[in-house]
């Protein structure tokens, strides 16, 4: 592919001019609209080293308003990043809808310079191509627009580039070793190069290769790549908003025989498959509670102090009912924890800077660094529950989700850290009585809302979301736990007991 580019390809002064004349007021107008319509935009540049990605970003952003973008450079992670899964550092630095992200180097740094350089291991390429098609194809679907450039210059040439900018003190500093070594071996790079353009060229977020060498041509090139991508995605935008409401609705609802909720008749075989089995009648004395309380509370303590050292992250979800008992498990579980090397995160309706990016946005900002743990009360999975019943996003938005939450949860994990996900299960007798306590508590009423009786009405939908999620989502690396809780004693014990024996067993490995 890449050696049988045409690098001859140029452009004169006066062609140059004539172009960018056209060019450069139309990428600004699309800019403005993107910005009107909510279109977020990620600009990736990537290519051979002093192919110019900076100079093309600068010449770039000319035709921008400065306050609608930002520009990322992609070097070396920090220890910060280090300590995350590896799409953390891109996930948080992702623009939000109508504004532009450009990014010199990208996330492919992990499978070119990284994996040359063998920082990236020979086991961790597979993995690395799977995070980054996921992300690409997630972000894609919720609307980001993802333009990948490519800037290609053959061998001679970059060590014509390299040679130029060794030869002044001003700017030798630009040259490192690494990019002499990648010169000298510039056909095992290349290969490397090759296989990154096959593997993740797709539909959603394919590669523009820009032949390089003259830089006018290259800049034009780019100009009309931006142009034509944004204002293909702009017409497309218009047209979705001129279909109206309700034609949204109606593409929206699918075939007949559907809930209002999206559930269809099909789905009735989730019904009860997983949450009928839970045996409600489990429980513990007071003795029996306080006892095993305080032995499991001293071993979390000691595992905690473990974790730390060893710098594995904990992710730790928890959902259920309402009044299922998930505050009062996050309480026991981390009462004899430093305070220090966690953090509990409620979650609550997103603001409007969370609505202005994909909805598992501010949970990636959220996640923890090695040595931590991190515990959310409600969690990503509303995406599949709430916002699936209540109608607060659509049915092809809730059906991807299993699958995004899923690679979510992986990538996680092949970052080294244990994911657990708990369901507080109680039944519908219990949790009316653990509502009637509240309103008569006047220090608990404060926990019972309208809309938690609101809620209590749909639970037959529910009851059919949350078995269809149970059964998509929990895998051997972030397996779900439904946790019999009629009795909280019981049910703080299981939790306690079920985070205990995950650390112990990574610890054993």
């Amino acid at each position: 592919m890449l050696e049988k580019l045409d690098l001859t390809k140029s452009l004169n002064k006066a062609e140059y001019k004539e172009k960018m004349a056209e060019l450069e007021p139309k990428l600004g107008k699309l800019q403005r609209e993107c910005r009107r319509l909510g279109i977020p935009v990620m600009i990736a540049f990537e290519g051979y080293g002093a192919s110019g990605k900076g100079v093309q970003i600068g010449e770039l952003i000319k035709a921008l308003d400065p306050r609608g973008f930002e520009v990322y450079a992609v070097k070396n992670e920090t220890e910060e990043e280090k300590m995350h899964p590896f799409m953390w550092r891109f996930w948080t630095k992702m623009p939000s809808k109508g504004r532009i992200a450009i990014y010199d180097s990208s996330w492919y740094r992990k499978v070119l310079i990284d994996r040359f350089d063998k920082k990236t291991k020979k086991d961790e390429v597979a993995d690395a191509y799977r995070s980054i098609c996921s992300f690409e194809e997630q972000i894609a679907a919720d609307g980001m627009v993802i333009i990948k450039i490519f800037l290609a210059i053959d061998k001679k040439e970059q060590k014509k580039r390299f040679d130029k900018l060794l030869s002044s003190d001003e700017t030798a500093w630009r040259v490192s070793k690494a990019d002499q070594k990648r010169n000298k071996s510039f056909g095992k790079y290349q290969e490397m190069n090759e296989e990154m353009l096959r593997r993740t060229d797709t539909e959603y977020a394919p590669w523009n290769i820009v032949e390089a060498v003259d830089r006018r041509f290259a800049t034009a090139k780019i100009y009309a790549i931006v142009a034509q991508t944004l204002a293909e995605k702009v017409e497309e935008a218009k047209r979705k908003a001129a279909k109206g409401q309700d034609a949204l609705q109606e593409e929206e609802s699918g075939a007949g025989g559907e809930l209002r909720s999206g559930i269809s008749v099909q789905d009735r075989q989730f019904k009860n498959s997983i949450l009928a089995k839970a045996d409600l009648s489990l429980s513990y004395t007071k003795e029996e509670y306080k006892s095993r309380l305080d032995k499991l509370q001293k071993k979390m303590e000691k595992l905690h102090g473990e974790l730390y050292r060893r710098r594995i992250p904990v992710i730790l979800g928890f959902e259920g009912w309402d009044a299922g008992g998930k505050g009062g498990a996050i309480k026991r579980l981390t009462e004899k924890m430093d305070p220090r090397g966690y953090v509990v995160h409620p979650t609550a309706s997103p603001n409007d800077i969370e609505k202005a990016h994909h909805y598992l946005w501010r949970f990636w900002v959220d996640m923890p660094k090695a040595g931590h743990v991190t515990i959310f009360d409600r969690t990503w999975y509303g995406r599949v529950m709430v916002e699936r019943i209540e109608g607060f996003c659509s049915r092809k938005e809730w059906q991807r989700a299993y699958k995004e939450m899923n690679d979510m949860e992986k990538d996680l994990a092949d970052a080294g850290a244990i994911v657990l996900k708990f369901w507080m299960q109680i039944d519908k007798d219990e949790q009316a009585a653990r509502f009637k306590a509240r309103q008569e508590n006047p220090e608990k009423q404060w926990k019972i809302t309208d809309e938690d009786w609101r809620n209590r009405e749909k639970w037959d939908q529910y009851e059919e979301a949350v078995n269809e999620m149970l059964i998509r989502t929990s895998t051997p690396h972030a397996p779900w736990v439904v946790v019999e809780g009629n009795c909280k004693y019981y049910a703080r014990i299981k939790v306690l007991e079920t985070v205990v024996d995950a650390i112990e067993k990574r610890l054993e490995d």
